[in-house]
């Protein structure tokens, strides 16, 4: 009935706060109030719309036109939207009737704000005019590296526009993202090859800026100006430098050709001594080296490729990482190669796809090497802290983990109890039986040992014929019983030897921490005088430390 009363005072208390906040929410309702609550930012200006106009100089050099027609019937008075994108070098003019504008990849300051991975114009053609929309552009370093138009209503042109900048702009977060995760890699492993990994996404984030035209949005952070041309071939010729490596070692190149290693440090060499070359180029060899780097990757691809089947088909797990890695890189070939009109649309995006991926790779098979390392990390401490004749932990772990279990006794104050053991007559055992025997004796207490242990209690082997137990939690008369189990344990070992004389027993020494006069020193020296104690009483015995101490005399 009082349980009842409770639960009947603690409802109508729930029911009155629920019917308190919903007359609170009908009174807001009915009563509606103006909006306080807002941030304005920013104020009038009377800066002009952000494209310029074209001058003489900026159409200066060697320059592609074209004349866009109207449909026929002539232009539909609508808003005709341009975007003109996968531009590498140079300025773009724009122009219909008396309206002209030029715009670079490199300061997006100087481009329509409606389009912002491309130069873009907005115009509304007369209707019925026939008038044509007049482009021209930068001749290309080379064939089929030349811009991509698209002609539409401004909503759909823009839309797309967009969604390129979003794709470029992820791309590069992914790789300042794979970057950082690396730091923190190189923090934990200390391995060089995380700092080479970081080194690597810098260079692919300045390419990926300079090829999408990031490095001028939304204003010039990279201030390449208007040598964009020069500044994406020598980028590119690092990219490669870096690039090709990392295929090659990905899909096992290292270890299918040994002595690669030399070779593929001198291309690597070689790229980056071009990419500091390339600022005295003319436009002419500036052309012919972006075509040497071309057949670079096409053969460091192919050269990858034929390893890493070499290595896949011996069943080396590593080589299936590569040949995922290299999979975009193989397809941009073969499209390449058909003239394929969907990578001319996205050349650029496509690009950067296939290099993150591959960062996105490499950065998988470095968390493996990671994961190696702490393996092998783990196995060495294993090693270092086992005993290897008994497969126990040995003084070492013994010490430390003593060390904890007196903190945690101290923190929590429980008991804890130690037993100091020592195996009775063991220098006769191997004077008498040989050492062969001896070896199976230690082995056989042992297992004695671990058979008897029970929840958190850990025994080690301190050393010879000495093993600690360790009882934590456990009060005095429990652990002494214990403790006496495991003395009968250990003869039960002996027997189960089958050695003709051999009689095993051993002296076990008890202490209890004693939270105000014990340090981790005191408590073991307490209890090996109690296992010397236990020998002078005849052996075979758990002798208790306290009962020692009250028999001493003072």
């Amino acid at each position: 009935m009082v349980r009842s009363g409770r639960w009947n005072r603690s409802g109508w208390g729930l029911a009155a706060v629920l019917l308190s906040s919903l007359l609170c929410v009908c009174n807001a309702a009915a009563a509606p109030q103006p909006v306080r609550d807002y941030l304005l930012l920013g104020g009038a200006t009377d800066e002009p719309t952000p494209h310029r106009a074209c001058e003489g100089y900026m159409l200066r050099g060697q320059r592609q036109q074209l004349d866009i027609p109207a449909p026929e019937g002539g232009w539909s008075g609508q808003p005709q939207a341009l975007d003109v994108f996968n531009v590498f070098a140079g300025e773009v003019s724009i122009g219909h009737g008396d309206r002209e504008i030029c715009g670079n990849m490199g300061d997006a300051r100087t481009r329509d704000s409606r389009f912002r991975a491309g130069i873009g114009m907005v115009t509304v053609p007369r209707a019925g005019s026939r008038e044509p929309i007049h482009v021209s552009w930068a001749t290309p370093l080379k064939e089929r590296w030349g811009p991509t138009l698209r002609l539409g209503a401004p909503s759909p042109v823009q839309q797309r526009d967009t969604a390129r900048l979003l794709v470029r702009t992820a791309c590069v977060a992914v790789a300042l993202a794979l970057a950082l995760s690396s730091l923190m890699g190189f923090f934990t492993s200390r391995d060089r090859i995380f700092l080479m990994y970081i080194g690597a996404c810098a260079v692919f984030v300045l390419w990926q800026a300079v090829l999408g035209g990031l490095s001028g949005y939304p204003e010039p952070w990279f201030p390449i100006g208007v040598d964009s041309a020069w500044w994406l071939v020598g980028l590119t010729a690092c990219a490669q430098a870096v690039l090709l490596p990392m295929l090659w070692r990905l899909n096992a190149g290292h270890r299918a050709w040994p002595r690669s290693r030399g070779v593929v440090s001198a291309v690597s060499c070689a790229l980056f001594a071009v990419a500091l070359l390339v600022p005295w180029m003319d436009w002419t060899l500036l052309g012919w080296t972006s075509d040497v780097l071309e057949a670079a990757h096409f053969a460091g691809c192919v050269a990858a490729l034929l390893a890493g089947v070499w290595a896949w088909s011996r069943n080396d797990r590593w080589a299936s990482i590569g040949l995922v890695a290299l999979a975009p890189f193989l397809l941009m070939i073969v499209a390449d190669l058909a003239r394929a009109q969907w990578l001319l649309a996205h050349r650029v995006e496509a690009l950067q796809l296939a290099v993150t991926w591959l960062l996105m790779m490499a950065a998988y098979a470095l968390n493996q090497r990671l994961g190696n390392l702490r393996e092998q990390r783990d196995e060495m401490r294993q090693l270092a802290d086992t005993d290897a004749l008994t497969g126990l932990p040995n003084r070492r772990a013994g010490l430390r983990e003593l060390g904890v279990q007196i903190e945690r006794a101290r923190a929590e104050g429980a008991p804890l109890v130690i037993g100091f053991l020592d195996i009775d007559l063991f220098k006769e055992i191997n004077d008498r039986h040989g050492h062969d025997t001896g070896d199976a004796v230690l082995q056989a207490v042992a297992g004695a040992l671990r058979g008897a242990l029970r929840g958190r209690d850990e025994v080690f082997r301190m050393g010879g014929e000495e093993f600690l137990l360790l009882l934590p939690g456990a009060p005095r008369d429990v652990a002494a019983a214990r403790l006496q189990q495991v003395g009968r344990r250990i003869t039960e070992a002996g027997v189960a030897l089958q050695v003709d004389g051999l009689a095993l027993t051993a002296s076990i020494g008890l202490a209890q921490w004693r939270p105000d006069h014990d340090d981790l020193a005191a408590l073991l020296r307490r209890a090996d005088h109690a296992m010397y104690g236990a020998k002078r009483a005849g052996r075979d015995r758990v002798m208790d430390g306290e009962q020692l101490d009250a028999v001493r005399p003072l």
